[in-house]
């Protein structure tokens, strides 16, 4: 049982959250799918949803609203990588080259975000933890077992994130074309070109999510209205799946299971 016990090495992938029009149509969703257990929050978090598994946080999924000026973001799971400091990070992501799209902003006491995208286009979260960490449950059946960067650029951003984050990205042995990104020397994430996304894809973040079973998962993903973008397949990994759920999201599921986060 892979629970988290330790604050995140920074640069380690800590937190995924969902955005959708319909929170409480994702919330049933995801909970038949994985298992999760959820309700809207308080209107002082803007009815953000915790949601968990065995009584502990895994992800988070919040009801879109449109930023002063601008339109609804568009469905989409956002990756949020552990920093030491939110606005030291930031700066230092601009230095680099990235955007800003949500200043750093205290969470009450839980910790201080962003919400930024890197040199390539890609969106992502950074987490300054406080009284909350991130995920205490991770690399097994209905939590977060892997986060990729799919980009433009892998030389444009692995220049970035190892500025910007301090990760550095390295080839797999068994997969040439495919880099590990590390914190501190642990592989904590990977990133690879587009070649393997669908046509016309920017640059992006994808989140796995660990499953028992990918082709029945993906089974009843069809059955709840979702899409199959890439069906099931093997790979070095495990056996894997590329999905969309009912209102557009986008996220993976692979029969595999990971190490307990506090091994080196």
């Amino acid at each position: 049982m892979p629970e988290v016990t330790k604050p995140y090495v920074p640069g380690t992938p800590c937190w995924a959250d969902l955005v959708v029009p319909d929170q409480r149509e994702a919330l049933d969703f995801y909970r038949d799918l994985f298992g999760w257990q959820g309700e809207p929050g308080p209107p002082e978090t803007g009815g953000y949803a915790v949601c968990t598994l065995r009584g502990k946080p895994v992800v988070g999924i919040m009801t879109s609203m449109a930023q002063e000026g601008g339109s609804k973001p568009p469905p989409a799971w956002t990756t949020y990588l552990a920093v030491a400091d939110a606005d030291a990070t930031m700066q230092k992501i601009k230095d680099s080259g990235g955007i800003p799209l949500m200043d750093p902003m205290d969470v009450m006491t839980l910790g201080r975000m962003a919400v930024v995208a890197d040199t390539t286009g890609a969106v992502f979260g950074i987490w300054e933890a406080r009284d909350f960490s991130g995920s205490q449950i991770v690399n097994e059946p209905g939590a977060v077992v892997w986060n990729e960067l799919n980009t433009a650029d892998t030389d444009t951003a692995g220049t970035f994130y190892s500025a910007a984050l301090g990760l550095s990205a390295e080839p797999f042995e068994e997969m040439p074309a495919y880099l590990s990104l590390k914190a501190q020397g642990r592989v904590v994430g990977g990133m690879q070109g587009l070649e393997n996304s669908p046509p016309g894809s920017p640059s992006h973040w994808l989140t796995y999510f660990s499953v028992d079973a990918t082709d029945s998962t993906v089974d009843a993903l069809v059955r709840a209205g979702g899409n199959v973008l890439k069906p099931p397949f093997d790979m070095t990994a495990g056996r894997m799946a590329v999905l969309q759920d009912p209102q557009g999201a986008v996220f993976a599921v692979i029969d595999a299971t990971g190490p307990s986060p506090d091994e080196a």
